[in-house]
């Protein structure tokens, strides 16, 4: 990872295979993910894209999956317009989520790299800790 990293964690009472399946279904990711329609087939090398509305403007986020360990690991990138950064690599993020099963709970954490600075690190944090906790409570509701 590059840049100023992001992180933020969760534990949540289910197995990895049902939390894996929160973050690979584009049912449940409306749920948590502020609405948002994600559009991939999970495979290293494909697309991902997430459609959506944000404050009253529609959005197409996009990105590319790098590694699927199905239960323990996914990693792509994610580039979003509304930023207003030039679409080229150098200012994509990549997004790392990591699952490790302690006893009857899973361990989420999740990373996000390339933020340009602190403040942008910290807004990055902020926002997955808000959209981890909405995830917890879709996977623990179910």
């Amino acid at each position: 990872m590059t840049g100023r990293v992001a992180t933020a964690e969760i534990d949540i009472d289910a197995a990895p295979q049902d939390v894996w399946d929160a973050l690979t279904d584009p049912d449940q990711i409306a749920k948590y993910m502020f609405g948002s329609r994600v559009e991939s087939d999970w495979v290293e090398g494909s697309p991902i894209t997430w459609k959506g509305e944000y404050e009253g403007r529609a959005y197409e986020d996009k990105g590319k999956i790098l590694e699927v360990e199905p239960g323990r690991r996914l990693r792509l990138t994610h580039f979003s317009p509304m930023s207003g950064a030039e679409d080229v690599p150098a200012n994509y993020h990549t997004l790392l989520y990591e699952l490790e099963q302690h006893g009857s709970h899973t361990h989420l954490s999740l990373s996000q790299d390339n933020n340009k600075s602190d403040e942008e690190a910290e807004h990055s944090r902020a926002n997955w800790e808000k959209m981890l906790g909405e995830l917890k409570r879709v996977v623990e509701t179910a």
